[in-house]
């Protein structure tokens, strides 16, 4: 069976979809916890609940919602009380746990008030209590309260800066543990001595448990000479607010404490679980796309580095499955996962996602029956309401049918507006998940097409719709 392109679009969103199923927070943190006659057991551990005086659920997260859904599923009779901080527009019904809405990725005032309200709860903890804590992506910006003598609006640029400069999130993560009174270990220390379950969906590589949400219960491994080395990396030493630079400063000479490390005690009532991760979603990805008939290779779940290079290696794997059949024979499915970065040069929309689609669109565009997905799991990427976007063997001609020039649009990071223009934009909505990116490549053909001009006859006209909906 030859595809053509659309019922090859149309299994890219349906290997996608498999994907969010697989790491859908409801489903994984009922693999992970149990609770029968009085025990709740995560993991290998036992919790006598019947011996417990109270439980408070706190977090903060893209998919803390969801989280907190299951939790209350699953000890609704049970919880005392719950304070979780969710982004905007990611608010679930629950019964006994109280939902604080803010900004994401760049924290507001609505995360300040969350925070307290958190941090109320886990000072009422005492030692025969127990804290279930929910952590997800994007909870560090959900989740502020910097130390004393540095203001939100200083945290922000914080924030804005380590963005726009490419740095990666452990380094984003490492300057916000540093500036924070409850990030890198420091809500374990508010609730010792209570017991704390840490249950957590990982959006970082390798589930670096201390990166994740900046690790609030978790021992720190960053330091304030690991800031003192970001802020020289990106030469940002005149660009921080001044009270972020003199607190890493004292923080360096010591005269400022550092954040709790392996070993505290605070930790030792503290039980970490990540109940779902990125290679989670891309076996469920490759699980569908072999029921869908693809050979499937994985190549890793741990790609970082910048959007563009990434995108060429992956550009180049699909050349060479037309060219050689290797690494695998058509149809081919070549999955991938993990985060990379954008280093901003223009003044357009877009996220990562979305430029990989169109530095890949132009590197497949001489290919035939081809098709590039490239989406976050949490349904957003960079400041738009897209998770991601398509490209193709026609993206490049389609453009130019329409007086579109993909190098214009990519100089000037503004990916979203020329996928928008096509009708490739992926939109999922809020996805109540986030394990970081899944990139589909499909392959059906093992020749190279002869080449020509602009491909005009041979794609038509643009799709009048404005993006492709995931239900």
């Amino acid at each position: 069976m030859v595809r053509d392109l659309s019922s090859m679009k149309k299994d890219a969103i349906d290997i996608f979809g498999a994907a969010l199923s697989a790491v859908d927070p409801r489903i994984a943190l009922r693999s992970f916890v149990t609770v029968r006659r009085n025990t709740m057991q995560v993991g290998g551990r036992r919790y006598d609940l019947s011996q417990i005086g109270h439980i408070y659920v706190v977090g903060a997260g893209k998919a803390n919602g969801a989280m907190a859904e299951a939790v209350e599923d699953l000890l609704v009779e049970y919880i005392t009380e719950g304070a979780i901080t969710v982004k905007y527009g990611h608010l679930r019904k629950l019964r006994k746990i109280k939902t604080t809405e803010a900004g994401h990725p760049v924290p507001d005032q609505g995360g300040i008030a969350g925070t307290h309200k958190i941090v109320d709860l886990l000072t009422k903890a005492n030692e025969r209590d127990l804290v279930i804590s929910l952590i997800s992506g994007g909870g560090s910006a959900l989740m502020p309260l910097p130390v004393e003598g540095i203001s939100l609006a200083d945290k922000r640029k914080v924030t804005d800066l380590l963005l726009k400069c490419g740095a990666t999130i452990e380094e984003l993560n490492a300057m916000r543990k540093h500036i924070s009174r409850i990030k890198g270990g420091q809500m374990a220390r508010l609730a010792f001595p209570a017991t704390v379950v840490n249950l957590m969906l990982s959006d970082v590589i390798g589930d670096a448990v201390d990166v994740i949400a900046s690790g609030p219960s978790v021992p720190d491994m960053s330091t304030f000479r690991d800031c003192d080395c970001i802020i020289e990396k990106y030469r940002l030493s005149e660009k921080l607010p001044r009270s972020v630079a003199d607190h890493i400063r004292q923080g360096v000479s010591g005269t400022v404490s550092e954040t709790p490390k392996p070993g505290d005690p605070v930790f030792d009532r503290v039980q970490n679980v990540v109940i779902a991760n990125n290679s989670l979603a891309v076996k469920g990805a490759g699980k569908r796309a072999r029921k869908l008939g693809y050979r499937t290779l994985v190549l890793s779940t741990s790609i970082t580095g910048e959007t563009r290079e990434v995108a060429h290696v992956h550009g180049a794997i699909a050349r060479e499955i037309h060219a050689s059949a290797h690494p695998i024979k058509a149809p081919a499915c070549i999955l991938s996962g993990g985060e990379t970065t954008v280093t901003i040069r223009g003044s357009g929309v877009g996220g990562r996602n979305q430029e990989f689609a169109l530095t890949a669109a132009l590197d497949i565009h001489e290919l035939d029956r081809t098709v590039v997905l490239s989406g976050g799991t949490d349904g957003t990427d960079g400041p738009t309401d897209a998770a991601g976007a398509f490209a193709d063997s026609t993206t490049v001609a389609r453009a130019k049918h329409m007086g579109l020039d993909p190098h214009n649009y990519l100089n000037r990071n503004d990916s979203y507006h020329f996928f928008h223009r096509l009708g490739d934009l992926l939109i999922t909505g809020p996805t109540h998940t986030n394990v970081m990116d899944v990139r589909i490549i499909l392959a059906d053909k093992v020749t190279l097409p002869p080449r020509h001009k602009d491909g005009l006859e041979e794609t038509g006209r643009a799709s009048e719709k404005k993006g492709v909906r995931i239900s």
